[in-house]
């Protein structure tokens, strides 16, 4: 197979890889040690995260043909990208843990739902609390005014049972 022909091969599948990811988030990877690498691409697989090392102009020539053109400053030097294509946040949650511990990580980028994030946007993106998490907040918060309603249907009845009572009692002198 020819080297042009592997060129579009590989773009084709970084084409595939942007159009169902959730999220990718850019990272520059100078500095890290196979050991490093390899414990890191662990860690993403664990949390179902694609780790990627892609060449700059293939990167940017399917970053272009999904819309994401803006992207291109942020492709210079070494850059390897974290494709989910199920939790948007696994990729930045687990890259900006592993960077606070190896700063010769460095993220660069991110693109989420379409929007192309820059590096405080993916540490952002890196606070969001885990799903469950967020599913026990939105229960907590429905929760909270059906017991409010329940207590406002109850006290008005409450009222009107003691005041009946009353009645009752003050005709039983």
């Amino acid at each position: 197979m020819g080297q042009r022909r592997e060129k579009e091969l590989a773009v084709q599948e970084l084409i595939e890889k942007f159009s169902n990811a959730k999220s990718a988030i850019l990272t520059d990877y100078r500095g890290l040690n196979v050991a490093e690498v390899t414990e890191l691409r662990d860690k993403l697989r664990e949390a179902g995260v694609e780790y990627k090392v892609v060449k700059n102009t293939l990167a940017y020539l399917a970053a272009k043909e999904t819309g994401y053109e803006g992207i291109k400053e942020y492709l210079a030097g070494p850059t390897a990208i974290a494709f989910s294509e199920e939790d948007p946040v696994a990729p930045a949650k687990v890259l900006s843990d592993f960077a606070k511990d190896h700063e010769n990580l460095e993220i660069k980028s991110g693109i989420l739902s379409g929007d192309i994030l820059d590096v405080e946007g993916v540490k952002a993106l890196a606070d969001i609390p885990p799903r469950e998490v967020l599913l026990a907040q939105v229960a907590r918060g429905m929760k909270a005014p059906i017991s409010g309603l329940v207590y406002s249907l109850k006290y008005p009845i409450n009222g009107l049972v003691y005041a009946l009572n009353a009645i009752k009692d003050k005709k039983a002198e």
